[in-house]
Order: C-alpha cells, then sequence, then structure tokens
C-alpha cells in the first residue's frame, strides 16, 4: 500500500515537474520571467548602494502593479469616453466608477491616519477647457495617458508615439518663450509681476508663465471639506470627501449608465416587460459583473492607488522629507532640481508630468534652455532620468503590461501606418497641451483629485466627455469622408 502511494505520489511530482518545465520552455514566459528578475535585480542593487532609494523603487513597483492591472482590464479611460458615444458600450466607464469608489475609501483610511500625499486643483475655468482639449484628443490616439501606457507595453507603437507626443508638447507649450507673452491678458502679466518672481525667473518665459503666476496662483483650491470648514478628521474624510465627493456622484452615474445604455438590453434578454425596481438593482449589478476583468482591474486599481499614497506618506515621515529633491540633496545629487531644490514628486497615480520632463530632459541636453520658466525651474525640476522617480513609475506601468501581456499572449509588436502614425502625433499634441492646461491628465486631474475629495476633477471629467464627444463626431465625419474617397477612386 505504501509502495502505491509512493508511486503515486512521484507520479505526481514528475508530472507537475514536466508542467513546469514546459512553462519555462515557453519564450513568451520566459521573457516575462526576465522583465520581473531584472526589475528585481535593479531592486535589490539600488537598495545596496543606499537604503534610501527605496523611495524611490515604491513609485516602480506599484507602476509595474497598475500595469498589470491596466493590461488586464483593458482599463483605459479613452476607450469609456469612446465607447459610450461610438458604439454606446458602458463597459469601460462602470469600470471606470467602482475604481474610483474604492480608490476613495482607501485614500480616506489613509488620510484619516495622518499619511494623505493629495493636495486638492486650483478650481477654474482652466480645468474644463483642458478636459476638452483632452478629450479630443484621446479619440485620436487610441488611449488616455494612462492606456497609451499599457498599450506601449503590448507592443503598440502608434501608443510608444503617443507618449513621444505628449511628451515633448508638454514640454515646449511651458517653455513657449517671451513671444508668447502678448497672447496673455495684461492682467495676467500684472498679477504675476506682483508677486516677485525669484531673479532666475525674473524675465517671463511665456505665455504659461504668465497663466500659471498670474491666473492660477490667484486661485482658490480646496477639498469638499475644507470648503465646509470641516476638521474631523473622520467625518471630514469619509463623509465629506469620500461619499458626498466620490461614491454618491459615481453611483448616480452608474445609475445614468444603467438607464441609458445598459437597461433596454438588460430587459430585452430577461424578458422583462413591466420591470420592478428589484428588476432594476438586479440590472445594474448586472451592468457592474458584466465584464468580470474590468471589474476587477477596476477594484484593484482603487485599492493600490490608495495604498501608493499611503507608502509615500509613510517613507516621507520616516525620512522627514516633504518632497524627494530633499532626500535627493541628501544623497548627494543635486544636479536637476528646481530652484526651490524640489523635484516633480505626486506622492500618488500620475502620468503627464513625469513625461514632460522625459521631453525637457532631451531638449535640455540638445541645447535648449528649459528652467527658465516656473514649470520646470521653480517647481518641478529636470532630473537626470535615471532618479526620476515618478518617470520610473511610467516604465513600470509599461513593463508591467508587457509582462503580463506576454503570460497571457496578448503581447504583439504592432508598427503604424502613416495616417495612425499621424493621429498619434497629432493626439498626443492635443492631450499634452490639455494636461497642462488643466494641470493634470485623466490620472492626475480626474482619478487622484475626485477620490481624494476635490470637486475641480468633475469639472475635468465634464470636460474629457464633450471634447470626447465631439471628436467621436469629427472621427466619424473623416471615416466617411475617406471612405466616399475609397468608393470615388474604385468607381473611376
Amino acid at each position: 500500500m505504501k509502495n502505491q502511494e509512493s508511486t503515486a505520489a512521484s507520479t505526481l511530482d514528475m508530472k507537475t515537474g514536466n508542467k513546469i518545465m514546459d512553462w519555462f520552455k515557453q519564450k513568451q514566459n520566459r521573457y516575462a520571467l526576465t522583465i520581473i528578475s531584472l526589475v528585481m535585480m535593479a531592486s535589490i542593487w539600488s537598495l545596496s548602494n543606499d537604503m534610501r532609494w527605496l523611495y524611490l523603487l515604491v513609485y516602480v513597483w506599484f507602476g509595474l502593479v497598475y500595469g498589470m492591472l491596466l493590461q488586464y482590464g483593458r482599463f483605459c479611460m479613452a476607450s469609456a469616453v469612446r465607447d459610450l458615444f461610438a458604439v454606446g458600450v458602458s463597459r469601460m466607464a462602470v469600470g471606470v466608477m467602482i475604481a474610483l469608489c474604492l480608490y476613495s475609501l482607501v485614500a480616506a483610511i489613509v488620510n484619516v491616519s495622518g499619511f494623505g500625499t493629495v493636495y486638492p486643483h486650483p478650481l477654474g475655468w482652466h480645468i474644463i477647457i483642458g478636459g476638452l482639449v483632452f478629450g479630443f484628443g484621446i479619440i485620436f490616439t487610441g488611449g488616455c495617458a494612462s492606456g497609451s501606457l499599457y498599450k506601449t507595453g503590448e507592443g503598440n507603437m502608434a501608443s510608444a508615439l503617443v507618449l513621444v507626443s505628449i511628451s515633448f508638447s508638454q514640454a515646449y507649450f511651458v517653455n513657449l518663450g517671451s513671444w508668447s507673452d502678448r497672447l496673455a491678458p495684461a492682467s495676467w502679466a500684472a498679477s504675476a509681476l506682483e508677486k516677485g518672481m525669484p531673479e532666475e525667473l525674473s524675465v517671463t518665459h511665456g505665455w504659461f508663465d504668465l497663466f500659471t503666476a498670474g491666473y492660477i496662483w490667484d486661485l482658490k483650491a480646496a477639498t469638499l471639506a475644507d470648503m465646509l470648514d470641516i476638521t474631523q478628521p473622520i467625518v471630514r474624510s469619509f463623509f465629506a470627501n469620500s461619499l458626498l465627493v466620490t461614491i454618491l456622484p459615481a453611483c448616480i452615474i452608474l445609475v445614468l449608465l444603467y438607464k441609458f445604455y445598459f437597461r433596454k438590453g438588460y430587459e430585452r434578454k430577461q424578458k422583462i416587460e413591466q420591470a420592478t425596481m428589484r428588476n432594476h438593482l438586479q440590472g445594474i449589478w448586472a451592468m457592474i459583473i458584466s465584464s468580470k476583468n474590468t471589474a476587477i482591474a477596476g477594484i484593484g486599481l482603487g485599492i493600490f492607488s490608495g495604498l501608493h499614497v499611503w507608502a509615500t506618506g509613510a517613507l516621507r515621515e520616516s525620512y522627514n522629507i516633504f518632497n524627494f529633491g530633499e532626500l535627493l540633496e541628501n544623497m548627494g545629487y543635486t544636479s536637476g532640481l528646481s530652484i526651490q531644490g524640489t523635484v516633480f514628486d505626486p506622492g500618488y497615480w500620475y502620468i503627464t508630468t513625469q513625461e514632460a520632463q522625459w521631453g525637457a530632459w532631451v531638449m535640455e541636453n540638445m541645447g535648449v534652455d528649459m528652467r527658465s520658466n516656473i514649470f520646470f525651474g521653480l517647481e518641478n525640476g529636470v532630473p537626470n532620468q535615471l532618479i526620476n522617480a515618478p518617470g520610473f513609475m511610467s516604465i513600470g506601468i509599461i513593463l508591467g503590461a508587457a509582462m503580463l501581456a506576454l503570460l497571457r499572449r496578448e503581447f504583439k509588436w504592432k508598427m503604424p501606418n502613416l495616417e495612425t502614425a499621424i493621429f498619434a502625433l497629432a493626439g498626443g499634441m492635443l492631450m499634452g497641451i490639455g494636461a497642462r492646461l488643466a494641470m493634470g491628465c485623466n490620472i492626475g486631474a480626474f482619478f487622484a483629485t475626485v477620490a481624494n475629495g476635490d470637486p475641480s476633477g468633475w469639472l475635468f471629467l465634464l470636460g474629457m466627455v464633450g471634447g470626447g464627444y465631439v471628436g467621436v463626431k469629427v472621427f466619424n465625419l473623416w471615416l466617411t469622408w475617406r471612405t466616399s474617397q475609397a468608393d470615388d477612386c474604385a468607381f473611376l
């Protein structure tokens, strides 16, 4: 009997061993394993040199997680907008709302614990206009800021072109030069001069400087709890900033998505003639779980976005710093810091500003003065990209998406044709300009903002949806014209 059990166990071990060997023999699995192995070795090497690099590595590893979740759920806010207006599908929009609600709950816990790192955005017209420009651009690129990163990880070179375009368009836009001063209202110039810029920035360096110092800095930034003057931590975080700003509006949007996009098909499929409240609640639940992958991705993104805030906040307290620039300076890396000794360090999931730094770093190494402006010179710096923590978060998103795409057999090099490349570059440029006008993209100006109690994020979403709607109409007109041209050529 014992011999039979021993033989069965041995056979099982051999089968398991063979399966493992077969797994390693598959090329895609080896590539995925190589990616994670290289990241782990680089992490160990960095920490062996200085444990303080842990701060940068937090961005790297959360980037990997974001990339895997985005790829797993095909999670893209451009798809959410496009699918609603082009084909009437609400799946992705539902996933975004789920992620938003969960992020707000985790963010509330983090903020009550005292480790919050997200600050509200100045409230003004620039948010809607920036959202409109950004939303129009995403329709032509086929991906939002985060979507372009994970699609690049899948081997989509059109999305890589979008990243290039976003990076350089932002860097150029914030550094237009004094020729563009005349495009700004005189009131902006007067307000900017009153503030007394540092000597290095005493001569305004373009429209964006005047926009920042003469307009943005005069606006108020506040969460709903700030507006209501609520100071009790739990009431402030869970009731005002989470429930009122995030969860209730998100639930209203879910009901509207059900009513206008999901209900008719659901009732027809279930053969419901006279729907009751119970039927509607079941229908909303069916809508939420209609795409398991998107729902899971939304849950994961919501939870890990909040954990990311907690991790960076805890490390800041541990190192007694407010900004990564202080830590870099303590470690002897002063090159690339801003006048204030800072670098861009949001402390949470963010996309576009670090990509602007990519473009600025390349332009600076080509001899262009990129620091005589407020955006880089005073606030964000242009660090060496080997020590740019948020930049590595974006790289982590690409690598995380690539790793999971390889494991799921969904990685494929895709080279764009000329038309797709032009759309990618033009759309990316609009996304970059829109992101700078709104002071963030679909993540920084909407997702993280709303989840942390800042109502201004809903303004960005309103603008992005409006821009996306116009973009879908314009894109359909283009397709109709191109089809008619093709038909005319075929007839001739």
